[in-house]
């Protein structure tokens, strides 16, 4: 992907009015009763991107995403896709759906990275994409038990790790990390990019003193770091690094050199050395806490390439490892 085609992207993206960034809110519940969970937001309208709903079990509720799909899907109509997965930010799941599906389209029709589909998936704001201890917002059972077999059902997928990339930037990196360390059967590629809060004591440099910290504990873990720690991707490279290296699975990380996560994102690299964790690791020089042009310095058709090519199937083995943490 060039730089100079996602730089214009970004350019674009700063042109979008600050309206129609703003998180969803929460909707009020019945008197008395904590106000309804934002599981279906508004409509991004964005050429060749598509609004849905399913229904959720999990979360007793309708459940939307977005969905991007490349000019081939429409002039191969029996043909099946990969998808790629793309887990937002804290701020919630529609604020980055306009500019990151341009870049995606334009990387597809001019840059080499293979024709396949882009699932938004709304995982609330502030949520970790992990479910909740008091069982309020399942994201993570939303997303793995129910929104991936609706898209296999209702889109022409590929149905198989090797049709599946998990990708997110921010909480939407660390995201991509947990999950996809947590379920290394289900995705061929893993990208975390400027991934955080990475370190489990949960005092990165956004954390200490700042209130949304608290928020987000109290949120998702009760107020229960040790439910943090068991659910964050440090443990989770640990409890999988040997299923994750026996099937292969194409990790990469990157981050930018101006990042305020750059630190802890050396830290968690150094973690996944430790454990023997095939991955790559770039930090591109010059960027900040940014999608675009985080994604300008790094070799996309490459990644999701090798992440979309067959591999054998690992022989069966206990996913727990005897690797001491370092």
């Amino acid at each position: 992907m060039h730089a100079s085609a996602i730089l214009a992207l970004a350019a674009l993206w700063v042109l979008i009015p600050l309206r129609g960034l703003a998180q969803d809110p929460p909707q009020p519940g019945p008197a008395g009763d904590p106000p309804a969970l934002p599981w279906v937001t508004r409509q991004v309208e964005v050429p060749r991107v598509s609004f849905h709903r399913f229904h959720s079990q999990a979360a007793r509720s309708e459940v939307s995403y977005h969905l991007y799909t490349p000019l081939a899907y429409d002039s191969s109509p029996t043909t099946r896709f990969p998808v790629l997965y793309w887990l937002h930010g804290t701020e919630g799941g529609v604020n980055h759906i306009r500019p990151v599906a341009r870049l995606f389209h334009v990387a597809i029709r001019d840059h080499g990275v293979p024709p396949m589909l882009v699932v938004f998936v709304n995982g609330l704001s502030q949520r970790l994409w992990t479910d909740s201890r008091d069982g309020r917002a399942p994201i993570e059972s939303v997303f793995i038990k129910e929104l991936i077999p609706h898209i296999d059902q209702a889109h022409r997928t590929i149905a198989q790790p090797e049709g599946r990339i998990l990708e997110g930037f921010s909480m939407g990196g660390y995201g991509a990390a947990r999950i996809g360390f947590r379920h290394p059967d289900l995705f061929g590629g893993i990208s975390i990019l400027a991934g955080g809060p990475l370190d489990p004591e949960f005092q990165g440099p956004r954390a200490t003193g700042n209130p949304l910290r608290e928020k987000i504990l109290a949120q998702v873990c009760d107020g229960d770091l040790k439910y943090f720690q068991a659910t964050h991707p440090w443990t989770l490279a640990e409890t999988h690094a040997l299923a994750l290296r026996e099937r292969g699975t194409v990790i990469r990380q990157a981050v930018g050199s101006r990042d305020f996560t750059l630190d802890l994102n050396r830290r968690f690299h150094d973690r996944l050395e430790s454990l023997k964790i095939p991955h790559e690791f770039t930090v591109v020089e010059g960027v900040a806490h940014d999608t675009p042009t985080l994604l300008a310095g790094l070799k996309n058709a490459r990644f999701y390439q090798q992440a979309l090519t067959p591999r054998a199937s690992p022989p069966k083995a206990d996913t727990t490892d005897d690797l001491s943490p370092k």
